[in-house]
C-alpha cells in the first residue's frame, strides 16, 4: 500500500481477513454509546498473528475475534 492508502485504513475492518472486527472501542467512538470492555483486551495475540497485520494498519485497526480464535489467541492472565 502507499502512504495515501495508509490514511484510508478502516478501523472497523480486520486488517487480516477484511471482515468487520466489531471492536467495542470503535463502536463507542461511532455511536457515542458506552460499551463494555472489548474482548480483545482480555486475550494475548501471538507474534505470528500480529506479524500478519500490514504495517500501515498497525495501531489503527483491530484483529477480529475469528482471526484471533483461528490463530489460537489465549486469554490473558
Amino acid at each position: 500500500m502507499t502512504e495515501t492508502s495508509a490514511a484510508n485504513v478502516n478501523p472497523e475492518v480486520c486488517p487480516v481477513c477484511g471482515q468487520g472486527n466489531r471492536c467495542a472501542m470503535e463502536i463507542e467512538k461511532l455511536t457515542g454509546q458506552p460499551q463494555g470492555p472489548c474482548w480483545c483486551t482480555q486475550v494475548d495475540f501471538s507474534a505470528e498473528l500480529l506479524s500478519r497485520i500490514p504495517a500501515q494498519a498497525r495501531g489503527k485497526a483491530c484483529i477480529c475475534e475469528g482471526c484471533a480464535t483461528r490463530s489460537g489467541a489465549a486469554p490473558s492472565d
